[in-house]
């Protein structure tokens, strides 16, 4: 879904099917799309294909379809990075990693119905140690790719080989699912109960950052410059200073931490759901959020954690 912030217009672009007929892919390869990333100069889009164990590349601004990436991985793809305009990395529940070229031949000249080319990775390459790739991002710093693994793993790429360097047991982690990098090297990892942030060269924790809500979970985060920002599983996004080693306070009242609390979005079934026997207000879980070029602006957006809720939340602060 594309939203035109301007005209408020809302636009669906469909889905790329690759060649395997998508009625006889299995029902479990449609679980929808878990990754958007943009090439740095912003004229390609990669996403999840219909079938989500592929992947799809649209032309921006227009979102025409470029290609489908295809026989790579058995699994649903959970994230990919790019490593420049060209090349793009993804990671998968399969455990693997692989590596995509989108050249110009596969952007086709603009014809009365688009079309898209067949693409197979250049690289594909099981990530050891690696128990379902859950996040990949690219250090451009270091030249190297970083992916985190569901068992408690942070592995390191060679950016320029596509070979696997290393792989460190982070400490004590679950659920750890959300990675961000700093242009400075620093790399922070998103889990249950805390942010751990890591040395980019030894890959030692330098900090583990409660959230201040017990038991949120972290869903995304995000690096603008020393500014470190948490998207929770509680509907609550924290804005954490590197520098000062705590988080923003509020300039009205010192004694309360700035937070941006979301809407409760759309959700079905739409009453207060039952938890044990506790009644418990509905919020969304941030499961991704971003800045816009000005950093004045951020886009955050989610939806239900619990299994038997189904639903969506997006929100654009300024």
């Amino acid at each position: 879904m594309v939203y035109d912030v301007v005209t408020q217009r809302l636009d669906q672009i469909p889905s790329l099917q690759g060649r395997r007929d998508s009625i006889s892919a299995p029902q479990d390869q449609q679980c929808g799309i878990h990754s958007v990333q943009i090439n740095p100069s912003k004229t390609l889009l990669a996403t999840g294909a219909r079938n989500s164990s592929e992947i799809a590349v649209y032309r921006l601004p227009t979102l025409d379809p470029v290609c489908v990436g295809e026989g790579a991985h058995r699994d649903w793809v959970f994230d990919m990075c790019w490593l420049d305009d060209q090349f793009l990395v993804s990671g998968s529940r399969d455990t693997r990693m692989a590596l995509w070229r989108v050249q110009e031949d596969d952007i086709a000249t603009k014809q009365e119905v688009p079309t898209y080319s067949h693409v197979r990775a250049l690289a594909v390459k099981e990530c050891k140690s690696a128990q379902k790739v859950r996040a990949v991002a690219f250090n451009k710093s270091f030249q190297e790719i970083a992916a985190l693994s569901l068992n408690g793993y942070i592995h390191i790429w060679n950016a320029e080989t596509f070979k696997q360097k290393l792989s460190r047991k982070l400490p004590s982690c679950q659920e750890n699912v959300c990675l961000a990098v700093q242009d400075a090297g620093m790399y922070a990892v998103g889990c249950r109960s805390y942010t751990l942030l890591l040395d980019a060269r030894t890959l030692q924790a330098v900090k583990k950052i409660s959230p201040r809500y017990s038991g949120c979970g972290i869903r995304s985060a995000s690096f603008q410059g020393n500014v470190l920002t948490i998207g929770t599983g509680v509907g609550i996004l924290l804005f954490y200073d590197l520098r000062a080693g705590k988080y923003l306070e509020s300039s009205i009242n010192s004694s309360r931490t700035v937070h941006l609390k979301a809407s409760k979005g759309w959700v079905f079934p739409d009453e207060e759901y039952i938890d044990g026997f506790q009644h418990i207000k509905y919020t969304p879980a941030i499961y991704t959020h971003c800045y816009d070029s000005s950093g004045t602006r951020l886009f955050t957006a989610g939806g239900p954690l619990p299994a038997n809720l189904y639903g969506n939340y997006a929100g654009l602060w300024q």
